[in-house]
């Protein structure tokens, strides 16, 4: 499939998980990709790699910049690097709260900001960005990473509107819980790791988590010039876990 061949791709936190994931398919499918990210070890050709953070702004509009210019323009943003964070309303201080959404939420808004001035001038411009079922599920013991999910997801919506008569599409993908390395992470500081793996899996119909090549499939469905009519649209790729309500299976 060639639906990207002759667009210029920007992928954040793309040297590993899902943001890797995407980068790999796009270029697959016949993008020319550059890759944002703090630690872009690992990172070679066809992709293109730049080191910026994206909770630094003269660092982000730097990065975007060298890439458009190696490119030759943008045409399309995928806005994924984030971070994780457990507990409750209590668990997690003032530094604690704002440091993740400088990362989850404004790290998106720099690179948006930065890439619109691109965009507008592609004759096939999108913006995914990478939100999560827990902005529209509640979750126990993730109080202020749905919190950063939520004002992504109404983030997409608002500039859905803002920017769809400038010829800009933008639209999110709501991973369910996906099999990254933050998720090993996490697994890996519980008490008992297979109960916890297990937890996780149980909590979505498919009884699995979900992969990272199938949430890039989702990101690069939304991208992708064959999807020219969807703006402002969520796309969940969750095993299930939003919409469905199963019956206790048999014993």
């Amino acid at each position: 499939m060639s639906d990207f061949a002759g667009l210029r791709a920007l992928v954040t936190g793309g040297a590993s998980g899902i943001g890797r994931a995407t980068a790999d398919l796009l270029a697959a499918r016949g993008a020319q990709v550059a890759v944002l990210d703090r630690d872009t070890t690992g990172v070679g050709k066809p992709l293109l790699a730049y080191r910026a953070d994206v909770t630094d702004d003269a660092s982000v509009r730097t990065a975007v910049q060298r890439a458009a210019e190696d490119l030759g323009g943008l045409d399309v943003l995928v806005n994924n690097a984030g971070i994780g964070a457990r507990g409750t309303v209590e668990d997690n201080d003032d530094i604690e709260w704002q440091r993740v959404f400088d990362v989850n939420v404004l790290g998106m808004v720099r690179t948006a900001r930065a890439a619109l001035p691109l965009l507008r001038r592609s004759s096939h411009a999108a913006i995914v960005n990478t939100c999560s079922i827990a902005a529209t599920a509640g979750l126990p013991q993730r109080a202020l990473y749905s919190a950063t999910k939520g004002a992504v997801y109404s983030l997409t919506l608002a500039m859905a509107a803002d920017h769809v008569r400038e010829g800009v599409r933008v639209n999110c993908v709501n991973p369910g819980t996906a099999d990254t390395p933050w998720v090993g992470r996490l697994l890996d500081a519980a008490p008992d790791p297979a109960a916890e793996r297990a937890a996780l899996e149980a909590r979505q119909p498919t009884g699995r988590l979900v992969s990272a090549a199938e949430v890039a499939g989702a990101i690069a469905y939304l991208a992708s010039p064959l999807s020219g009519a969807t703006t402002g649209t969520a796309l969940a790729v969750d095993g299930g876990m939003q919409g469905l309500r199963l019956r206790p299976a048999a014993r």
